[in-house]
């Protein structure tokens, strides 16, 4: 296989990916004329429903200080909810977020480290090819971040392009990924400059994670240290990060934005605070790229307050907009509430344990009948049953073991039922 040479003395990285992408079917209608007098509206047949892979392979990111040694992968059954043998993937440091490429071939993941090959406050990229029968991934190149300790990225829908966020540098950049996957030089950095209240955790500006709107014009930074929500003006034909006006919103001082989540109508976002355990709803015009805010809401059950070593880690509306989850470190537990789809608010649904500790990123399979939550901590993901008339997850009693698991992304390997 064709390699392309690391860029500046980049180290080995690793991450792990897992792909999904169902979407629900739409109903056409059509006019049609009538052999003799007025035409008149009639429905055609409904199209058939987009199969649901009955199985998927999930990789598993993590964080290579303990027992873990890279990027990891399991089978996982989307009718049973179970899960096969675990294997290592690919041997990377601290490939603790992942994406996979559009192409279903290709997986690339940030190695979340200080330090790259020589180069001080930089982490590194990784690309990888995947084998398709048996998972393994087998490195293409790496690049630098530029930025230390590079812990969330994006793959916009063209697959040309890979977005990246950096969490001790502050600062954002892209790289062009190539024909054959490899990645190729950077088409984008942007330095974040500003602080807020809590010091010293916001002394500086905390790049947590980039996102990319529905129509693929925008992208979309939390940044921790700012409490700021960032647009930028994205071009997918070159890569390029332009600083939109205005540049972004503030959330409450002190809350520590971290993660984000569009609504799949394009209509709405939500970001979700670490610091001060809320979910934040925005409603987003997309075609000047701004947000007006909705409303905020705690992530712990009606009435608690926040405990000490308690933080918020991942978030994500479901494929039909119906739900949005989100994480609670040291309260352990997955938050569900219910999306008005006309209004963009939420509503309370309940908390729900994810049987060990430290949960951060966590997998909704492509049926939206499981999700899978991972638990940093205590080394498993802990599949929960969705009920997906009122949002609610109950146990299912499934548990698959993998060393300090942080991120979980879903590939289908079959063509459905």
């Amino acid at each position: 296989m064709k390699r392309h040479s690391l860029s500046q003395g980049i180290v080995l990285a690793a991450f792990a990916i897992v792909l999904v992408g169902v979407e629900a079917t739409e109903t056409n209608v059509s006019r049609a004329s009538e052999a003799a007098g007025p035409s008149k509206a009639s429905k055609q047949p409904k199209k058939p429903k987009k199969k649901v892979p009955r199985n998927v392979r999930v990789y598993v990111g993590t964080y290579t200080s303990g027992d873990s040694k890279g990027i990891y992968q399991f089978s996982f059954d989307t009718k049973t909810g179970k899960a096969g043998p675990v294997s290592l993937a690919a041997e990377t440091p601290e490939p603790s977020f992942l994406a996979i490429h559009p192409d279903g071939k290709h997986v690339i993941a940030v190695n979340e480290t200080a330090s790259w090959e020589g180069l001080k406050n930089s982490g590194g990229l990784s690309s990888f090819e995947i084998n398709a029968e048996t998972g393994a991934l087998e490195l293409m190149n790496q690049q630098p971040t530029r930025g230390a300790h590079p812990c969330h990225l994006v793959i916009d829908e063209s697959g040309k392009s890979v977005l990246v966020a950096n969490y001790t540098g502050g600062s954002v950049i892209a790289y062009s990924i190539l024909e054959d996957g490899c990645l190729g030089e950077a088409s984008a950095f942007v330095q974040h400059e500003g602080s807020s209240v809590l010091k010293p955790r916001q002394e500086a500006p905390h790049a947590h994670s980039i996102n990319i709107d529905p129509t693929g014009r925008f992208a979309v930074a939390a940044d921790l240290g700012m409490d700021q929500v960032l647009v930028y003006r994205f071009d997918p034909s070159k890569g390029t990060l332009i600083p939109n006006k205005p540049t972004g919103i503030k959330v409450a001082g002190g809350a520590g934005p971290r993660h984000f989540s569009f609504h799949p109508n394009g209509k709405f976002g939500y970001v979700i605070n670490e610091i001060n355990l809320t979910v934040t709803a925005f409603r987003w015009n997309k075609k000047a790229g701004t947000f007006e805010e909705i409303q905020t809401i705690s992530t712990l059950p009606p009435g608690e307050k926040r405990g000490p070593g308690m933080s918020t880690a991942e978030v994500r509306v479901d494929m039909k907009g119906k739900f949005l989850f989100g994480s609670n470190r040291g309260h352990d537990t997955i938050v569900s509430y219910r999306i008005d789809r006309k209004t963009g608010k939420l509503t309370y649904v309940s908390n729900t344990s994810t049987g060990g500790s430290t949960p951060r990123n966590f997998g909704l399979d492509p049926s939206g009948r499981f999700l899978l939550a991972e638990n940093q901590g205590s080394g498993t993901i802990h599949v929960l049953k969705i009920n997906r008339k009122s949002g609610e997850l109950a146990s299912t009693g499934n548990v698959i073991k993998v060393p300090s698991p942080v991120c979980v992304r879903m590939l289908a390997v079959d063509g459905g039922k």
